[in-house]
């Protein structure tokens, strides 16, 4: 490991964008405002959610978890990022390294089931509306809730594990800006073929498989929606689901471009800008997006917010 301030440093070196100075200060800039917005927006569903009993529904208490979710994963991320884009020094300790990975790549696989989840609760209100209440229970609600988030941690700490037990004969410059899988497949000295394909046989179910649950649901939805004659509950229909498959879209298209795209140096910037994408720029989309195409959180707002006008 390199020597830092005169003493043995254990950490590691996150390079990020350090080759491009003049960009660290532009994305010092924008990505702490975006960090604020994420925080803001996120916390306004949450509480928008808990206040309005209109919005005690198995979609948004599926939806603050997403909310919440979005907020911690920018979080495990984005105030060391900031730290390192505001000096000189890039480094961060071997255990924040670790805690990193193991809550940010176990809040990303949670978002995947949580989407994924979210989706089959689209279908049961729009395919099985009559009996929507029954099937989607709110014991059901919290077991499934409850099962995406285990289910995402557990194959974040198996993977994290395999990751730090790989032997790094002194390397300890990461070309990212945090502390991910592929860049640590690279820093390895040994041969990582075995961990590459248990990351790739990961991706395929934490992935591909939410991905092709969310598609045939959607694929439902799309047929009973086509089969009702009112223009504007085929509208409504649609503007139910709308939201979920845009922010599904999002995420899953640049995840997925990250994690099963051929490894080559020509595409290491490309990655770090994806990933840039699905860490920052998606959790802050994702209440706006919620809220311009739904109208019972505007509605909601308004109410709160009529409130407390009315209270002064």
């Amino acid at each position: 490991m390199e020597q830092k301030n005169g003493s043995s440093f254990t950490g590691f070196i996150l390079l990020g964008f350090s080759d491009r100075p003049q960009l660290e200060l532009v994305l010092l800039v924008i990505l702490l405002i975006f960090y604020i917005f994420t925080l803001l927006g996120n916390t306004t569903i949450i509480a928008l959610s808990y206040l309005d009993p209109h919005l005690h529904t198995p979609m948004y208490f599926f939806l603050s978890n997403l909310s919440f979710l979005d907020m911690c994963y920018t979080t495990s991320i984005v105030p060391q990022f900031l730290v390192n884009l505001s000096g000189a020094d890039k480094s961060i300790s071997f255990g924040g390294c670790v805690v990193q990975m193991l809550i940010s790549l176990g809040l990303g696989c949670t978002e995947c089931i949580l989407l994924g989840v979210m989706a089959f609760d689209r279908y049961a209100a729009v395919c099985r509306p009559l009996h929507y209440t029954v099937i989607m229970h709110p014991r059901l609600c919290a077991l499934m809730a409850s099962a995406s988030w285990i289910t995402g941690f557990t194959n974040s700490l198996l993977h994290t594990v395999l990751i730090f037990l790989l032997p790094l004969c002194g390397r300890n410059k990461l070309d990212h800006f945090f502390c991910e899988i592929p860049p640590f497949l690279k820093l390895a000295c040994v041969d990582t073929t075995m961990n590459v394909y248990v990351t790739f046989f990961a991706g395929v179910i934490m992935l591909l498989i939410p991905v092709a649950l969310i598609m045939f649901s959607y694929g439902r939805i799309v047929r009973a929606v086509l089969r009702i004659k009112s223009t504007a509950g085929q509208r409504k229909a649609f503007g139910t689901c709308g939201s979920h498959l845009t922010v599904v879209s999002l995420f899953f298209g640049t995840a997925i471009s990250v994690y099963f795209q051929p490894s080559s140096n020509d595409s290491q910037d490309q990655d770090k800008f994806m990933s840039l994408f699905y860490t920052v720029i998606i959790p802050m989309t994702n209440p706006l997006i919620y809220t311009l195409r739904n109208k019972d959180v505007k509605g909601a707002m308004k109410k709160v917010l009529w409130k407390d006008s009315d209270s002064r």
